[in-house]
């Protein structure tokens, strides 16, 4: 059991309001969710600038915080990072400060043609509200906004706990300004417990505190083999193509049974909950007779072992194709590092096997290379306590301490800048909601208990300074 001690005195005040906010919560998360804020190159960078300002008056309407701001943080001498928001609320008699990040930006849409709805009009069906950033992370967004909305409703605007809500903008492209912009707010930023909401929980009644992450690397692969296309009846069987290289190459990257074969990469051995064959079919959607891929427990494979996957490729389209041989095929590549291994060790480890594989001395070119370290949450710490009692006393239920098959690679940033702070990877979404997928969604029962948790660990950090002081 996580619960040490008694629900907290102002639990069944905080349902209610949290309970009775819950319409305005989902009309907020509605308007934000028909701005396209894709934060991809390629994209109206002017959404992102909408979702930013519509996050900022969202922040600025709770009426708690001193300074509310639009800011942004360069990448590199020539290039500004997407705009983010930054709130902050000074500590005052001893209480701690909690800072509450998510994102504002989400990934592109993809086919519209397979969506069931419009992917940024928010449509409810059932128990689920559907759209692009529905669940990532504008949910996560309005989790902090509708938590604190039922905290000061509950203990009013006159409290001691520090307060501080950092809203990204190019979580989705990268976080590629992440590093100089909590450097350039630093002081700002600093925080005793930083939340993190942009996981997932083990089911829709069971909550879960994520405590590992893999890392990435991304880069885009540009396999070459001649200077210009050629006639493939007059010299295919003879002259080698793109395609038939990089089909050969891609295909080294993996053993038999799908695992991994990249040396250099490494496990992280740790024990795992149950999970069957059977869950993964039916939450990755397997199609009949499609078996899993590499070997262990499955959830080893997701949370503990590395994964490669190509996730895009630049290639004749079929309605374009032409009797020719490809002189070049660019790929992207998308690989999760296990915990335990550093990102750059990963990309030097897969650069080597790449190279050292390049059939028919096929030429490579790697750009646009991006690396996040994996990281894995120090669990001894009171906060997890905390937080872990308060998902009890919403949920009705234990949660769990899970990893996670994906990167949320710029933690590593913000425990290199405040590594005094105690991490909290929470979320709102559940094995459903299809993030970065065609018909994401939201379940608003999950929704609803999320933004209960938040609210219950603010008034546990509120009294909690009055307990220390």
């Amino acid at each position: 059991m996580t619960q040490t001690t008694q629900p907290h005195p102002l639990l069944d005040q905080l349902r209610e309001a949290v309970q009775g906010g819950m319409p305005v919560a989902i009309a907020d998360l509605g308007r934000l969710v028909r701005i396209p804020s894709v934060s991809w190159d390629g994209f109206e960078p002017e959404n992102v600038v909408k979702s930013a300002e519509a996050a900022k008056e969202l922040l600025e309407g709770l009426g708690v915080f001193e300074s509310v701001q639009v800011s942004r943080a360069p990448i590199d001498n020539e290039r500004q990072g997407q705009p983010a928001v930054l709130a902050t609320r000074k500590a005052k008699n001893g209480r701690p400060t909690i800072l509450l990040y998510a994102h504002h930006d989400v990934q592109p849409p993809g086919n519209e043609d397979d969506w069931e709805s419009s992917p940024f009009e928010p449509t409810v069906r059932g128990d689920r509200l559907y759209g692009r950033g529905a669940a990532d992370d504008k949910a996560g967004v309005m989790a902090h906004v509708a938590a604190i909305r039922a905290f000061v409703e509950t203990v009013g605007p006159d409290f001691d706990l520090g307060l501080v809500a950092f809203f990204e903008g190019e979580e989705e492209f990268g976080s590629r300004s992440f590093a100089n912009f909590i450097v350039q707010h630093r002081e700002q930023l600093a925080a005793d417990v930083i939340v993190v909401a942009d996981s997932d929980n083990w089911d829709v009644e069971t909550p879960a505190l994520t405590v590992g992450l893999r890392g990435n690397v991304t880069f885009k692969l540009k396999i070459s083999t001649l200077e210009h296309a050629s006639h493939s009846g007059m010299f295919g069987g003879a002259a080698p193509d793109a395609m038939l290289a990089a089909v050969k190459l891609l295909a080294t990257l993996h053993a038999d049974d799908g695992s991994v074969a990249v040396a250099g990469l490494t496990n992280r051995e740790a024990e795992t909950p149950a999970y069957s064959e059977d869950k993964l079919r039916e939450e990755a959607a397997l199609l009949e007779g499609v078996t899993s891929v590499g070997h262990g427990p499955v959830l080893s494979r997701m949370w503990d072992q590395p994964a490669i996957t190509i996730t895009g490729i630049d290639a004749p389209t079929v309605v374009n194709a032409s009797n020719t041989l490809v002189p070049s095929v660019t790929v992207k590549v998308s690989a999760r590092i296990a915990p335990g291994q550093s990102a750059a060790s990963a990309f030097e480890a897969i650069e080597a096997h790449l190279r050292a594989h390049a059939p028919f001395g096929a030429h490579l070119e790697i750009t646009d290379v991006d690396r996040g370290n994996p990281f894995l949450v120090d669990t001894s710490g009171w906060a997890v306590a905390e937080a872990k009692d308060a998902m009890h006393e919403a949920w009705g239920v234990e949660p769990l301490e899970t990893g996670i098959g994906g990167s949320i690679p710029f933690i590593s940033d913000l425990v290199e800048v405040f590594p005094q702070a105690q991490i909290l990877i929470t979320g709102v979404e559940d094995p459903d909601s299809r993030a970065h997928s065609p018909n994401e969604s939201l379940h608003l029962g999950v929704f609803q208990r999320a933004i209960l948790t938040e609210a219950v660990l603010l008034a546990k950090l509120e009294s909690r300074g009055r307990i220390d002081s």
